[in-house]
């Protein structure tokens, strides 16, 4: 009796389970539809930090210095830097950290702006800021006020297009309360803002800084709003005999 009991359970926990896992689903699969980019982008990412978490440290440095946009990688090989260096993240433990992000704002974004609108701000923003911080680092070097070490070091992750992101989703939200765009703005501002007030601000604070302005100034990318007109008052007709 108790045996027949437990098997009883154990259906009806699987049976739970299973039901559970077809919800899931049921939500999961038309969410990745909807945003293939930012999921393809993850997958990408997902594939290239396992590499690093089981490669030798020598091999792991060569590879993350290789696909950086350093000073030597932009002047020898560009565009090839430009686009790999948003396919790695530095750290393989932070790519969880990243997946919430990329669920949390990517995702809503695509689905927002369309893929190839999403793309273009998330390409616009990490092209421009590594540019500027980049030209930074030059300027730097080129007055000894850095050392010439930057100009090989490790700068590689997708922080830039996604700080982008963040600033365009500005005009995402509801222009009524009026206050709302503002604050958030204002709030963003000074989050990316204030570490380059500080003495230990690096090149990475100006180019989150930076892909964060370029966000701003994509209004152009953004779909059109639909403005809801106020009907018109209908004058009561005269009656004529």
């Amino acid at each position: 009796m108790a045996a027949d009991e437990s098997t009883t359970q154990r259906r009806r926990v699987t049976l739970h389970l299973s039901d559970a896992a077809r919800f899931v689903v049921s939500r999961a699969v038309p969410w990745v539809r909807s945003t293939p980019g930012t999921h393809l982008w993850l997958l990408i990412l997902a594939v290239n930090s396992g590499i690093l978490a089981v490669v030798s440290p020598e091999l792991r440095e060569f590879l993350l210095h290789h696909n950086s946009t350093n000073l030597v990688e932009l002047r020898a090989h560009p565009v090839r830097v430009l686009i790999v260096s948003a396919l790695w993240i530095e750290s393989p433990s932070g790519f969880a950290l990243y997946f919430l992000f990329y669920e949390v704002i990517h995702a809503p974004a695509e689905r927002w702006l369309g893929t190839g609108r999403w793309l273009a701000v998330v390409a616009t923003a990490h092209v421009g800021a590594t540019l500027i911080s980049q030209r930074a680092v030059l300027m730097g070097i080129s007055y000894n006020r850095l050392p010439r070490s930057l100009a090989y070091t490790v700068d590689i992750g997708v922080s830039y297009g996604l700080v982008g992101i963040v600033g365009v989703l500005t005009y995402y939200l509801p222009r009524r309360p009026r206050p709302l765009r503002w604050l958030y703005a204002a709030a963003a501002i000074g989050f990316f803002g204030y570490p380059l007030l500080g003495s230990g601000r690096t090149f990475t604070d100006l180019g989150h800084f930076s892909s964060l302005l370029i966000g701003f100034v994509c209004y152009a990318l953004t779909p059109p709003g639909r403005v809801l007109r106020a009907p018109r008052r209908l004058r009561p007709r005269r009656w004529r005999p």
